[in-house]
């Protein structure tokens, strides 16, 4: 793609987002219109740090050719409205880092034998040796720069004999991986065990298993899970969807379902969200979208009732709704799909195929 064609394709996409933003009320639905910036801005937040700053600078550029005034003023702004101009990079090493302390500090003072409800067989000590080796691995995988799988029993961690000393062991190796990879180029490329072979997919990888072992050890010592954020819940279902035809024992078993054609539609209650999976061709293909920007709500195609279309107008075979942070839990098997948060429509029996295909 020649630097004219993308010179001219940013500046169109400035132009229209810009206009979207001003237009009046009765000229353009103000909910439409911030679902449609939502979507874009999804589909934007994909890009590497690298292609961010790019079209930082690309949407800059187009707003400079405009003489002063508002209309320049607007453009300059697309770049923020969009966050292309925050290290995603720094804050996602940040929040693995965060969460990990939030993990210490609810195991720390809790027998580690106490068992853990969501892992079978496991304790708070194995949960809290487990999180600590993903963090010390991932920093080794960071810092080598390993170009080739590097398996976790291969990487020296020393982890301490006492299991009550697991948490500080714990935060010490998720301090190592969050300054290892915030001083990393996040475009650098590594091995990863999912689609995205380069630095950048670490600190996300990290960060999302952290949060669902978080709410292990929140639902082992207090009964139940703390609750998500939204946006962070939600880029943590686009991670594991966008990474499951990448790990062999998903892929396998998601290969032999026999159920193309099929379309389970997994719909936000608090964001919205509506994520379409389509199987077939020995996986599945995924979409996510803005349940408004598939049908006006209480329409008889709205996600939010039952008979809705999904992506691209095809009809779910079945569909479940909850929060957030509650359908990532869902895929990770940690809430059970009988459990009442969940409203379920259409063929059961396809989510419970699923569930079972893509256990971790």
């Amino acid at each position: 793609m020649s630097d004219a064609l993308l010179s001219t394709l940013a500046e169109a996409l400035a132009e229209l987002v810009t206009t979207v933003e001003t237009s009046d009320d009765e000229v353009l639905d103000p909910d439409t219109a911030v679902k449609w910036l939502e979507n874009t801005g999804h589909t934007l937040s994909r890009l590497g740090a690298a292609d961010r700053r790019a079209l930082d600078g690309l949407f800059r550029e187009a707003a400079l050719r405009q003489p002063p005034g508002p209309w320049r003023e607007d453009l300059l702004m697309v770049s923020e409205g969009f966050g292309l101009t925050e290290d995603t990079h720094a804050a996602g090493c940040d929040a693995a880092l965060e969460g990990a302390r939030r993990f210490a500090a609810t195991v720390r003072a809790a027998d580690p034998a106490t068992p853990v409800p969501t892992c079978p067989g496991w304790t708070l000590a194995d949960l809290t040796r487990h999180l600590g080796t993903v963090h010390g691995w991932a920093e080794h995988v960071v810092r080598t720069g390993a170009t080739a799988r590097v398996l976790a029993r291969d990487v020296p961690l020393d982890a301490p004999a006492d299991p009550a000393a697991y948490p500080d062991w714990l935060a010490a190796h998720a301090e190592r991986f969050a300054a290892t990879a915030r001083g990393a180029d996040p475009d650098a490329p590594v091995w990863s065990p999912g689609a995205d072979p380069h630095i950048r997919h670490y600190p996300r990888h990290v960060l999302f298993e952290t949060l669902v072992h978080l709410a292990d050890a929140e639902i082992a010592v207090a009964g139940t899970a703390g609750p998500l954020d939204p946006g962070t819940a939600a880029d943590a279902v686009d991670h594991f969807l966008g990474n499951a035809p990448y790990i062999p024992w998903i892929a396998e078993p998601l290969a032999h379902l026999d159920r193309d054609g099929a379309v389970l539609r997994l719909a936000a209650r608090d964001t919205g969200a509506v994520w379409t999976l389509t199987l077939g061709g020995g996986g599945f293909t995924w979409s996510r979208e803005s349940r408004e920007s598939q049908a006006g709500p209480g329409s008889p195609g709205s996600p939010g009732g039952p008979g809705g279309s999904g992506s691209g107008g095809a009809r779910p075979t079945a569909g479940v709704a909850a929060d957030t942070g509650e359908l990532l839990l869902l895929l990770h098997r940690r809430y059970a799909a009988d459990d009442p948060r969940f409203t379920h429509t259409g063929d059961r029996d396809l989510l419970d195929d699923w569930l079972a295909a893509t256990a971790l």
